[in-house]
């Protein structure tokens, strides 16, 4: 059988009998070690660029419902408007997924800034949340690379923040979050072993975006480089200046020890002064669909046990990374901490290429569907 490979030129390497002698070209002529190296990762680079589309259109394809769900009994502790609020931490509530029985998870949406001094941040302007800012999946941009994702924005916001640990003042003052007060930022949490979800999110955050900007993307952080934070509000205002097509904040839930898998939080309805989610609900809605579908493909992992959900999609209401959004935008919780069995995926950096495989991948179908 024939090879379907191709050199760096578009050539078969499979002449079938007719083939060169090792090392050379398909003329004869010696090729170098370092040519042959170079030929194999373009080829590496551009069968991932296709398995990344054909996979998001074929997501894109695919109608998903979404359903709210109720907590647990006993799991509520941040009144919801519209639909159960997640489980608290024990601490005060804040922007996070994560149950009881871990420290909350932060919130946020997105666009990189450089580093700002270890003191309170300037407040954010209150979001507009204008119908026509945030309408999706977004017509297509003009791009100039060719790539399915060029001229696109993607705005990841990796969770919570190492640094938060040392800067207790600071994320524990109260900021508005849509209709209600939260903590700035808590220090997430961690596996059993000491692994924090802040280290997690962090690297997952890098390989999501270098994926995407393979496909052509322009990919932005809600932070990146700052020593603590920033708080829920600031990430969100900055994902509404950025004009985002697209945002997710990549978290790591806290939930029962007996419970494992993944779930991703889209937005609920709230309404509280100029603050309005309703313009951002049904692209939300595509965007967490497509998300979940794709990263239980490419992890193998089912939603959360614990939640009672069969798509892995949850709403809620009193997170101010959610509801100060103007941009289509979702969270994922990535699995669960405190669980043994997902504990040892999140060490492991296969599986976080394959998480981050699946985020990359939610994202392009969404962005895809609108083109």
């Amino acid at each position: 059988m024939t090879s379907d490979r191709r050199d760096d030129r578009g050539r078969p390497d499979d002449f079938g009998d007719s083939s060169p002698a090792p090392g050379a070209d398909p003329f004869g002529r010696p090729i170098s070690h370092e040519a042959r190296l170079a030929a194999a990762r373009a080829r590496l680079r551009w069968r991932r660029r296709i398995t990344l589309t054909v996979g998001a259109l074929v997501l894109a394809a695919t109608g998903i419902t979404t359903v709210a769900v109720a907590w647990p009994s006993g799991h509520d502790t941040t009144p919801a408007a519209a639909t159960p609020s997640l489980p608290g931490n024990g601490n005060s509530p804040t922007d996070s997924a994560s149950p009881p029985h871990a420290p909350a998870a932060a919130d946020g949406a997105p666009a990189p800034i450089a580093t700002t001094p270890a003191d309170d941040h300037p407040p954010a302007a209150p979001p507009t949340n204008d119908p026509s800012t945030a309408a999706g999946p977004p017509p297509a941009r003009a791009g100039t690379t060719g790539l399915p994702l060029s001229g696109r924005i993607v705005m990841i916001d990796p969770g919570h923040n190492p640094g938060n640990g040392g800067h207790s003042r600071e994320i524990n003052k109260q900021v508005y979050a849509g209709g209600l007060t939260k903590e700035c930022d808590t220090t997430g949490t961690e596996t059993d072993k000491g692994y924090t979800e802040a280290e997690f999110t962090l690297d997952v955050a890098h390989r999501v975006r270098r994926l995407l900007e393979a496909q052509g993307a322009t990919v932005r952080y809600a932070w990146e480089t700052e020593a603590w934070g920033p708080c829920v509000d600031e990430r969100a205002a900055r994902g509404n200046a950025a004009g985002a097509d697209a945002i997710v904040s990549i978290h790591a839930d806290g939930g029962p020890a007996g419970g494992r898998g993944f779930h991703v939080i889209l937005p609920a309805s709230v309404k509280d002064g100029k603050v309005d989610t309703t313009a951002i609900l049904a692209p939300s809605r595509a965007l967490g669909s497509m998300l979940s579908a794709a990263f239980r493909a490419a992890t193998g992992n089912g939603p959360a046990t614990y939640l009672g959900t069969d798509d892995g999609l949850v709403t809620r209401s009193d997170l101010g990374g959610l509801n100060l959004s103007t941009r289509p935008k979702v969270f994922i919780e990535c699995g669960n901490m405190r669980n043994a069995s997902d504990a040892a995926q999140f060490t492991d950096p296969n599986w976080r290429e394959r998480a981050a495989s699946g985020i990359a991948t939610g994202i392009t179908a969404y962005l895809l569907k609108g083109t």
